[in-house]
């Protein structure tokens, strides 16, 4: 396909990043020099420009009216860069638990009102969970999305569940977030989160968090099993190797000292 035939949307696209190239190339440009650059209008830079400024990739110098990036470019890539590294983080320490527990592992991190599944081991048994990297699940029926909320203050969690309907899965789902804020006092204080049943009937999960160097949660590492597997012998094995696993991803995230589970 040719620049002349392109879809407007295409060629809109290509035209927002040669001007982010452009910016990237240079400290600050004015829009005649950058038009030219790109051989474009004047007024069809300025269109992009003010749409880029209004998102804050760009600003505009009061003196010059030069235009250059601002570090929002830096914060997304950066942003992704983090998930990237912990997911290459947590892949061997979730391999480890999955070669030695048979079951299905999970990495999940908080997206607005839900979490959303990063990185995912399978299980090694024929019954299996229907789950897949990108789907997101609720927050307050989920091991992982327990985890992820503790860590936050009350007023915190209320304004991230104002907005979210409580499904009843399963008879045990919660139906409120009183009834959810009550458990994630024990979570905070324990560093497990525990979906029995919640999310799907005959399905077991239990998840530690993942800490950066700021001692901030920043996901949520489960294993899942059927309740035919579990018991409460493997529910003490499986915490404590998630926790210890968690506190070496942790740690090279920058967290100085993991605070659950017996870490060696």
């Amino acid at each position: 396909m040719t620049a002349t035939k392109q879809p407007e949307s295409v060629s809109s696209v290509l035209k927002t990043f040669g001007i982010l190239q452009a910016l990237s190339e240079q400290k600050d440009i004015g829009i005649s020099e950058l038009a030219q650059r790109l051989m474009m209008s004047k007024s069809t830079v300025y269109r992009f420009l003010q749409t880029m400024k209004t998102l804050g990739f760009v600003s505009q110098d009061g003196d010059s009216e030069n235009y250059s990036l601002t570090l929002k470019l830096f914060e997304v890539g950066a942003n992704a860069l983090e998930y990237v590294d912990l997911v290459e983080l947590a892949d061997f320490e979730m391999r480890r638990i999955g070669d030695a527990t048979s079951e299905a592992l999970h990495l999940g991190a908080l997206d607005e009102d839900a979490i959303i599944y990063i990185h995912k081991i399978d299980s090694k048994y024929n019954l299996r969970m229907q789950s897949r990297i990108g789907r997101r699940n609720p927050l307050y029926s989920t091991a992982i999305g327990k985890v992820l909320l503790a860590e936050r203050p009350e007023e915190e969690v209320r304004q991230i569940l104002a907005p979210v309907e409580f499904v009843k899965s399963t008879t045990r789902t919660h139906e409120t977030i009183d009834s959810l804020i009550e458990e994630l006092n024990t979570v905070r204080e324990t560093g497990v989160g525990e979906d029995n049943e919640e999310q799907e009937e005959g399905l077991r999960c239990i998840a530690v968090p993942v800490l950066d160097r700021f001692n901030n949660v920043v996901a949520g590492m489960s294993v899942s099993l059927p309740v035919i597997r579990f018991s409460e012998e493997k529910r003490a094995d499986y915490i404590d190797q998630l926790h210890q696993a968690a506190a070496r991803i942790s740690g090279k995230l920058g967290c100085k000292q993991y605070p659950y589970g017996k870490v060696e």
